[in-house]
């Protein structure tokens, strides 16, 4: 479920501090890339920062106060980009969409410029590293932690399209029996019923070539009880 951008006021260690990395459940940080500004929505840009990367989320905490930051899951973000269109923004930056959990619509729209950011109307995040040349390692760096956290919904989908229910093996018994050819299938083995029977079409056809081999091993022993 998408939690969308976050509030981030702790941190670890003294300073300006890091942030608070979940080493127990795996969580391990990727990248830490300072001099990065964060635009979110069409706020004004908030600098100065430093971003970090987890294999599981990216976190932007600022410089200056150890109170202000932003984090967000891999799994809230449905979209990354390098955009260098000046038309889009006027300095080179990642784009990314964030995934928002439901709100009421009668909630601010923060995606203006007021004063009170509502973290969950946030859709659009920037961040704009001082230095544009690092754009394709920061994309890369985002693509390599999308890839270690795949969208449960999808998996979970998938997994459903071979699970058959009772009810449904049930009915396609029936229309087995109403066949000409036995069709195979194995209901404590899904992927032999995918939807598109394949491995039961191919027990159909091989049963039909076992039944020719045998109508012709029958022709050939005839012709030859004939021929004595």
């Amino acid at each position: 479920m998408a939690t969308g951008l976050r509030l981030v006021t702790e941190r670890a260690g003294n300073g300006v501090g890091k942030p608070v990395i979940d080493t127990d459940n795996g969580e391990e940080l990727m990248l830490v890339h300072p001099g990065v500004s964060i635009v979110l929505g069409n706020r004004p840009p908030e600098f100065p920062g430093t971003l970090y990367i987890s294999n599981k989320q990216i976190w932007w905490l600022s410089d200056t106060d150890r109170a202000k930051g932003y984090a967000v899951d891999f799994l809230s973000v449905s979209l990354h980009a390098v955009s260098r269109d000046p038309e889009a923004y006027p300095s080179p930056c990642i784009f990314t969409q964030i995934e928002t959990p439901a709100v009421d619509d009668e909630l601010v729209d923060s995606d203006s410029e007021s004063e009170t950011l509502n973290l969950s109307k946030i859709t659009q995040m920037r961040l704009v590293p001082s230095d544009p040349s690092q754009l394709n390692m920061l994309f890369a760096i985002f693509c390599q932690c999308a890839e270690l956290n795949p969208d449960p919904t999808e998996e979970e989908e998938s997994v459903h399209n071979w699970i058959f229910s009772a009810d449904q093996l049930e009915d396609e018994d029936e229309e087995d029996e109403d066949s000409e050819w036995p069709v195979f299938q194995n209901p404590t083995h899904p992927i032999g019923a995918n939807g598109n029977h394949d491995l039961a079409h191919s027990v159909f056809q091989l049963q039909i070539n076992d039944q020719r081999f045998e109508d012709a091993e029958e022709m050939e022993q005839y012709d030859k009880n004939g021929h004595q």
